[in-house]
């Protein structure tokens, strides 16, 4: 049996400030690269997974731009040690149980109300911000087969430089996919062009 998400009438709201506290106290700026056009649908966003401030630069994204109800995934023995997570959003997976499957028809089904926002990692662990190429597991295609909704899929790149300050400044890129082939290799093909064209343009950056 899985975990599934809940928003606290405390906890979350809480969560909330306290992301923006965050990002206020370390980080010198937040820089939002890419213009989103807002629809009515529910928003799958896909990320790159390189550190534990991923869920909060996730959060600040819906704070900021999609301002939907937040949900993300999270293995189910690291939401049982951090229990206030399954009251923000995080619902649970377990790779090497059968329950995976619910874990994919639940997040499916987050995906069929627009007011959702459904944060996935499709390398399924922490990797290098060096990393060249991201690997998608095949997650992401079965939650989207799973959707009877039509939802937004945004890919997003976080990145962080310190250039001449003491504290890091971040930038999130977005980019929506448009395409009619969902299949896990196609999206990881666009995926990592859009993740090489991210770096082109943070070697650009000057502060």
């Amino acid at each position: 049996m899985i975990l599934k998400a809940k928003h606290h009438f405390i906890i979350h709201p809480f969560f909330k400030f306290y992301t923006k506290w965050k990002m206020k106290n370390h980080f010198s700026s937040v820089h939002v690269d890419g213009r989103i056009q807002q629809k009515k649908a529910a928003v799958l966003l896909v990320s790159n997974h390189v550190s534990w401030w991923d869920g909060f630069w996730a959060m600040y994204l819906n704070l900021t731009v999609f301002k939907r109800k937040f949900h993300f995934m999270m293995l189910k023995e690291q939401l049982k040690k951090y229990w206030f997570f399954n009251y923000t959003g995080g619902f649970s997976v377990n790779k090497k149980s059968k329950s995976i499957i619910e874990t994919i028809n639940y997040a499916g089904s987050l995906l069929d109300d627009p007011e959702n926002m459904v944060l996935i990692f499709p390398q399924g662990e922490l990797q290098s911000l060096y990393e060249e190429k991201i690997i998608f597991e095949s997650g992401l295609e079965r939650i989207i087969e799973k959707t009877k909704g039509n939802p937004q899929i945004i890919f997003n790149a976080n990145l962080v430089d310190y250039f001449s300050l003491s504290k890091p400044a971040v930038y999130m890129y977005l980019e929506e996919f448009h395409h009619t082939d969902l299949s896990t290799e196609n999206m990881q093909k666009h995926y990592n062009r859009f993740y090489k064209r991210c770096i082109e343009k943070q070697k650009q950056k000057t502060f």
